[in-house]
């Protein structure tokens, strides 16, 4: 069996996790399908997929043979259109994974002004405040916003965001303007929670030699941005936002920030993916576009 084949075989049944909708994709019988990942556990000595009569899933080994496979298969796509003349341009489909917020606002616009440059492409935009496993998942890029974790992905740092406490000029006519972290515990708050986020403020002292941690007693507490920037612009509470987040509000003077002084450290941008320099021209030219975009705006402070 071609070695070269049957990794685009189980390519296709780790993305479309199915061994049926990878034959169907590929126009294949259901038994070649099978046959081609039988034969490519029997060559690594590895189980690769976990099957049950529901779902497919990957394994450890699976996951890592699955990002090796990619990588070479995009290789080899590039060397036989380089041999013919050109190299290889985008085309098939480009999954890509952000924020919720983020994606709406800044993510998005960048998928149409791609498809736009590249017709031959399609685009799957997925929207989770929740890290994603890409490589599980069959994700190509993911757009990810704060410190990252060790790994073997490869990441572009794009840009950063602050994080500002901010309340509408009616409570601050009401409540006051608190002066220090420590302030915060007489005023009302508002916190976002979640997987990803703690009750846990942080702040940097003004002369940005100490870190200074406070834990709100917040009595508004949601999942959902929107709902807290609601609340704050309602006048209800003093919310934490990041800057990309409250600028609309801050421009227009709904909101006002606080504590200015005590801004902790920016949070990162990053762009990341798993090929490394083998990534294919589809992944390639998005990483491109979307780099040059972001570090354009304002929003996002690139140095």
């Amino acid at each position: 069996m071609d070695r070269f084949e049957a990794m685009n075989v189980f390519v296709h049944v780790v993305e479309e996790r199915s061994f049926a909708a990878a034959a169907r994709a590929l126009r294949q019988s259901p038994p070649a399908v099978t046959r081609a990942v039988a034969y490519l556990e029997d060559v690594t000595g590895a189980r690769l997929l976990t099957r049950t009569t529901r779902s497919v899933t990957v394994t450890e080994p699976g996951a890592r043979y699955y990002a090796d496979c990619k990588r070479l298969l995009a290789d080899l796509k590039e060397v036989e259109a380089a041999a013919g003349g050109a190299y290889a341009k985008p085309s098939g489909m480009l999954t890509i994974t952000a924020p919720v917020q983020f994606g709406q606002m800044h993510v998005a616009p960048i998928v149409g002004a791609y498809l736009d440059e590249y017709p031959d492409m399609h685009a799957r935009l997925l929207l989770f405040d929740r890290i994603v496993n890409i490589v599980e998942e069959g994700i190509d890029l993911a757009v990810r916003i704060g410190d990252l974790a060790d790994s073997s992905l490869t990441a572009m740092r794009v840009g950063e965001v602050s994080q500002i406490l901010c309340a509408s000029p009616d409570y601050i006519a009401r409540f006051g303007t608190p002066q220090t972290p420590a302030d915060l515990g007489a005023h009302r708050l508002i916190a976002t929670t979640g997987s990803s986020a703690r009750l846990d403020w942080q702040f940097r002292s003004p002369d940005g030699g100490r870190k200074i941690g406070f834990s709100p007693d917040a009595r508004w507490q949601t999942n959902s941005i929107e709902a807290a920037r609601n609340a704050a612009l309602d006048g209800w509470g003093i919310v934490r936002m990041l800057s990309y987040q409250a600028a609309p509000y801050l421009a227009d003077g709904r909101l006002v920030a606080v504590l200015g002084d005590y801004d902790p450290d920016p949070v990162p941008i990053h762009l990341v993916h798993p090929e490394g320099r083998h990534a294919p021209a589809k992944v390639r030219a998005f990483i491109d576009l979307a780099a040059d975009t972001l570090r354009k705006n304002p929003l996002f402070d690139f140095g």
